[in-house]
């Protein structure tokens, strides 16, 4: 039997696609992804069944939402099938599935029994998994006096399905970090390292798998890489890796699982050397209350760019191009070169827009951040990753002579255009995925 913990804490951060957006769908081309600091967090408690009861359950639960925990049963597949997790009528509230949890159960669990090293379905003991969002992952519509205490994970008063996101990653967190604890929890450290490089290599390929699966395998990958590996250049992996593998619950799909999570193919380029953040400059999100609908604005733009093959390729060269200027000038901190490089991106992910029919950069975007540009400290902005009216993208200088600018003028924004418009919390941070020191008090802080 594995080596048996008792809590386990993993953490993912939330991503901004500074540039790339769309092009990074491309293997041809590369996205520079800045990790953030609010970060999605699973902690692991073993369930202690009452003697004589022998339980095969999971518990995931959300305590930040009203209502919104998950009971899974799991059981066998025979034929090297893996696991199978069955969500669970809990009887007393609505039944309610998780695409997403229920998705990285089922791949994690049937990775853990698939691997050579002898593990079993007895190896996975009854355990709930509690999932804590930092706050900045959702917008809220309620304010609080300035006296009083913000907690780090505040309970929206909501259900899931009904809280507004300021579009920061939390899906691509969220799959990570359960699948690292899956892994931490239920493996011994000689199997599975997250301080290693095969450990985070493991992780992300085991992600991957499950997010797209998930998602109906449409997306770059770039989220997922920038939850495990943090701030980097990332040049997606081929989709061909994924094909093969069969659904969840046949014959086969353990062993195709750890086959492909395994597979020395995975040909991903993620460059960290290339991406930092100058000492002086801060990447701060601005929530405008919305969110956007990614995949039907990728499918506008992928038709536009299918009808139009000679000016799409001629765009992306372009943002290709400003992709490294970018991450180069952001580096050293040379405020004219990264003003002029996200001046580019806004105005090449403008034209896109424009010649799709998709949202990419809104009017309302444009005229807010066109202002915001105008104050003092606020080097440059951008309508990050596929654009809309997820959280804006900005560059400031780190003061508070800056950041009371651009609270100020928010404000006065918001009462002006009849809007939500907040700065919000968040910085931009170079690390990803990490096992959390366990402090039980810590951790139910809710």
């Amino acid at each position: 039997m594995p080596e048996h913990k008792n809590s386990s804490v993993v953490s993912a951060p939330g991503k901004v696609l500074l540039a790339g957006g769309y092009i990074v769908l491309d293997r041809d081309y590369s996205g520079l992804v800045f990790g953030l600091s609010a970060r999605i967090n699973v902690v692991s408690h073993p369930i202690q069944p009452t003697q004589g009861v022998h339980l095969t359950e999971i518990v995931v639960e959300s305590p930040q939402f009203d209502d919104d925990s998950w009971v899974y049963g799991y059981t066998p597949v025979e034929g090297h099938g893996g696991v199978k997790v069955t969500q669970l009528d809990p009887g007393t509230k609505p039944f309610k599935p998780n695409h997403f949890v229920e998705t990285t159960l089922n791949y994690v669990l049937s990775y853990i029994v698939s691997l050579p090293a002898k593990q079993t379905l007895s190896s996975i003991h009854p355990a709930k998994f509690t999932i804590l969002a930092d706050n900045d992952y959702y917008s809220t519509t309620t304010t609080t006096s300035p006296s009083t205490p913000q907690r780090r994970f505040r309970h929206l008063g909501q259900t899931i399905s009904k809280a507004n996101k300021t579009g920061l990653g939390s899906s691509a967190a969220l799959v990570t970090s359960l699948t690292g604890c899956l892994l931490s929890h239920y493996l011994p450290r000689s199997l599975f390292d997250l301080s290693t490089p095969s450990g985070r290599r493991t992780l992300h390929n085991l992600s991957q798998a499950a997010h797209c699966a998930a998602q109906g395998k449409i997306g770059s990958g770039f989220d997922v890489a920038s939850a495990v590996y943090g701030s980097c250049v990332y040049r997606r992996f081929s989709p061909s890796l994924l094909s093969a593998l069969p659904p969840p619950g046949t014959r086969g799909f353990g062993r195709a699982v750890v086959e492909t999570v395994n597979s020395p193919d995975w040909d991903q380029e993620i460059s960290k050397e290339e991406t930092d953040l100058a000492e002086g400059l801060k990447i701060r999100m601005v929530d405008v209350t919305g969110g956007t609908a990614t995949v039907s604005m990728v499918k506008l733009v992928n038709a536009w760019r299918e009808g139009n093959k000679a000016e799409a390729d001629g765009l992306f060269a372009e943002l290709e191009g400003e992709v490294k200027v970018l991450a180069g000038a952001l580096k050293v901190g040379d405020e004219q070169a990264i003003k002029r490089a996200m001046g580019e991106v806004r105005r090449l992910m403008k034209r896109m827009g424009v010649e799709s029919g998709a949202e990419i950069e809104p009017d309302s975007q444009t005229k807010m951040l066109d202002e915001l540009e105008r104050l003092e400290g606020v080097v440059g902005s951008v309508v990050p990753g596929a654009g809309g009216y997820d959280a804006a993208a900005l560059v400031i200088r780190d003061d508070e002579g800056t950041v009371g600018r651009v609270e100020r003028f928010l404000g006065e924004y918001s009462q002006r255009e009849g809007v939500k418009a907040r700065l919000l919390d968040v910085l931009g941070e170079v690390e990803g995925a990490r096992l959390e020191s366990w402090d039980g008090g810590r951790w139910q802080e809710l």
